[in-house]
């Protein structure tokens, strides 16, 4: 199936930023920056809601937009409008080339604060040009694919349907938020946009209005039904579910589809006591001849609700989660930020660069690196290590791993081997990296969670997965620190 995206428009993205990073791109130009290389990491400082791990979205959407990168003519315009910039740096805009090396985690791997999950190399003034798009893709895209791996790990195993388009914040959250909830392991999205052009399966039955705009719910159940016999699936709850919804249905379903040879496919319950409901619901059905028709839950679900619903024993089969999801409303930031990490000097070294912090969970670590997990014998996920981007891992005969900040914390693996996860995206400029389609990445994602341990997955009070440094990276940040310090 050929798919088309919102971004086969050829949408241009390069203005997506901050007004001051062209002011301090200006300055750089103007005190001869040019090129002058710069490192700059995106990172971010905790998991939301207090997880244990968040997944890495929005690979795909930031190779698009910096493959379209150029300042038009209506863009160099306005900006020489704010009377800000001189011609130089117009003209420096207007001839703009990208020439930076990129590398990122891949999309659906499970990722931890403090690791870069992008970095940037390139002249300083291009890194900063990239900040502000570059952040707004991946904290959303990551933000929506966290929230929907705990809902559909809350699930258990039961289909999540995401239905949040009319409650995110603006067109393109529903549309991306849409494609990250798919690869957080929903099934199917109710968005049409995302599900034409994404190859995501669409999913959707009916609204309230629909059985309200009939003279009685069997009648707009029965015409529904003559409408969409492979895919009947009706809402319950317009009036009363037990007295009117279920009856209704089960009227339909004997009336309509039995003498079509069609069965049902489900109901869907979006008000009320869905445990009680569901229980009673289902013997209904049962009861009727229907065993095999679904039923599914609706209305504000989030991953306690769904956890709690299956703990009482409700009998639901599969779950559409709107607001909460496609918002991620009991956290709504993710907060990766992007912070410099070294320069380039004239002789090829790397002086190292840090900022400092009256809190320590806001000091940045230095030096250009890459990202490693390591892997006990048996594929499970044991800590990730960043370290200097020239050092190579070996685990032949074992490794020792310390805390960074606790440091008489160390453990030593065995039988274990390291992936690098810091992928070489953009050479200089050039694509180098080429994103699998929708679905493997959905399917790399659930394989990638499943090397957790369940106590890193649990929802609340989950095990801390340990992010530590090579000696090399932490002799160098230390020997930073005192020196920054005096």
């Amino acid at each position: 199936m050929e798919v088309f995206t919102m971004l086969d428009v050829k949408r241009n993205l390069t203005t997506m930023t901050d007004f001051y990073e062209l002011t301090m791109s200006a300055g750089y130009l103007d005190e001869g920056y040019v090129d002058k290389i710069a490192v700059f990491d995106m990172f971010f400082r905790r998991v939301p809601d207090g997880g244990g791990y968040a997944v890495m979205a929005g690979l795909q959407q930031f190779i698009d937009a910096v493959d379209h990168l150029k300042f038009t003519d209506e863009d160099i315009t306005y900006l020489r409008s704010t009377k800000t910039f001189d011609e130089k740096f117009l003209n420096y805009l207007a001839n703009f080339k990208l020439h930076c090396n990129i590398w990122a985690i891949e999309e659906g791997m499970p990722i931890f604060p403090q690791e870069p999950i992008v970095t940037v190399e390139g002249p300083a003034i291009e890194c900063q040009l990239l900040e502000t798009l570059l952040l707004v893709t991946f904290n959303h895209q990551c933000l929506i694919a966290t929230k929907a791996s705990r809902i559909v790990r809350s699930a258990a195993g039961r289909p999540v349907m995401e239905f949040g388009a009319r409650r995110a914040q603006g067109y393109d959250a529903a549309y991306f938020g849409a494609r990250a909830s798919y690869i957080g392991g929903c099934g199917s999205t109710s968005c049409v946009m995302a599900a034409r052009d994404f190859g995501i399966p669409a999913s959707g039955t009916m609204a309230h209005s629909w059985v309200q705009m009939f003279p009685t719910e069997y009648d707009a159940f029965k015409k529904y039904a003559e409408l969409y016999p492979d895919a009947c699936v009706l809402l319950v709850d317009t009036y009363n579910v037990l007295r009117h919804g279920v009856p209704d249905a089960i009227k339909v379903f004997d009336e309509v589809l039995k003498p079509m040879g069609k069965r049902p496919k489900g109901i869907r319950i979006d008000s009320g006591d869905i445990a009680y409901l569901s229980k009673k619901a289902r013997k209904m059905l049962d009861e009727a001849g229907y065993p095999d028709c679904t039923i599914c839950a609706s209305n504000s679900l989030d991953e306690y609700i769904v956890r709690d619903l299956i703990l009482q024993g409700a009998r639901v089969d599969s779950f559409g989660i709107g607001e909460n999801m496609i918002t991620a409303k009991s956290d709504p930031v993710f907060g990766g930020v992007y912070k410099l990490a070294a320069v380039k000097e004239d002789d090829g070294s790397y002086t190292p660069k840090m900022k400092l912090s009256e809190s320590a969970e806001k000091m940045t670590i230095p030096c250009l690196k890459k990202v490693w997990r390591i892997y006990d014998q048996d594929g499970k996920a044991m800590a990730d290590l960043i370290t200097m981007a020239d050092e190579a891992v070996e685990t032949q005969h074992g490794i020792t791993l310390f805390d960074p900040i606790e440091t008489w914390k160390e453990c030593t693996y065995v039988n274990c081997t390291a992936r690098c996860l810091s992928t070489l995206i953009y050479d200089h400029g050039q694509r180098v990296y080429t994103s699998p389609s929708l679905n493997d990445i959905r399917k790399f994602c659930k394989a990638q969670i499943n090397t957790l341990w369940d106590e890193v997955k649990r929802f609340e009070n989950p095990h801390r997965y340990y992010v530590d440094l090579s000696q090399k990276l932490w002799d160098t940040r230390s020997a930073l620190l005192k020196k920054l310090s005096k």
